[in-house]
């Protein structure tokens, strides 16, 4: 048995209500709560929120909602992890324990079903591993990247800085999109970001933060490019 767990909080300073707020017409967790039905890899979709609001609207969209998260674990200091970890074991005490689990964003309006199950079959596939999640590649060599002062510019890797793109190693960044993990490992100390992880590669066209009111803007006319191109084909 696999679980969803999807962060949800009320609040956001920077987007007020942004974990609902109409994105190319929906509340932007329905995108993220329909990637995961589609998949058809879980037995659950748990929403871990501290607000009745996002409640209703995950459950409108099939998501299960089965507690309020506590104020101890909705402040904005507290990491994904912990909230992760809280469903986790609501899921043991009250239901049952998963196999799997994965933690979804609430803010991926880009998620694609095929991707989660890359990285369910990734993890299955390689026993000695923790944790599959997706990344993306940057779009410029990150050793060539720049530090402004008030001296001025200068390079950040010096020893980069006068190499060919094609020369340097290429370099990916989390996307922020999901986190499959092993129960047993998601519960311990092991961490994420390790050698104990795979990566599911994602194009950078399906990738985009959305953490300011320009980042929304941004995302909003990429998906509108996005779903008018699969239309187009």
């Amino acid at each position: 048995m696999n679980i969803a767990i999807i962060p949800a909080r009320g609040g956001s300073k920077r987007i007020p209500g942004k974990n609902i707020k109409l994105f190319a017409g929906k509340p932007l967790i329905a995108y993220s709560i329909e990637a995961a039905k589609a998949s058809g890899l879980f037995d659950k979709i748990i929403i871990s929120t501290d607000s009745e609001e996002v409640a209703d609207v995950a459950k409108a969209f099939g998501a299960d909602v089965p507690f309020i998260r506590p104020e101890t674990l909705s402040n904005d200091v507290v990491g994904t992890r912990p909230v992760t970890n809280h469903a986790i074991k609501f899921c043991i005490e009250n239901f049952y324990k998963p196999e799997f689990c994965c933690c979804i964003y609430a803010t991926a309006p880009f998620l694609d079903a095929q991707y989660l199950q890359q990285g369910l079959d990734s993890l299955k596939q390689h026993s000695e591993k923790s944790f599959a999640f997706s990344v993306t590649s940057f779009p410029f060599p990150v050793q060539r990247a720049l530090i402004k002062s008030a001296a001025g510019v200068s390079p950040m890797f010096p020893e980069s800085i006068g190499k060919r793109s094609q020369d340097l190693e290429e370099a990916y960044h989390d996307a922020g999109q999901f986190y499959w993990g092993k129960t047993d490992d998601y519960l311990s100390n092991q961490k994420i970001f390790s050698h104990h992880s795979l990566s599911v590669i994602l194009p950078r066209h399906l990738v985009q933060d959305i953490d300011t009111p320009e980042d929304w803007q941004r995302a909003e006319l990429m998906y509108q490019a996005y779903v008018q191109g699969q239309k187009s084909e």
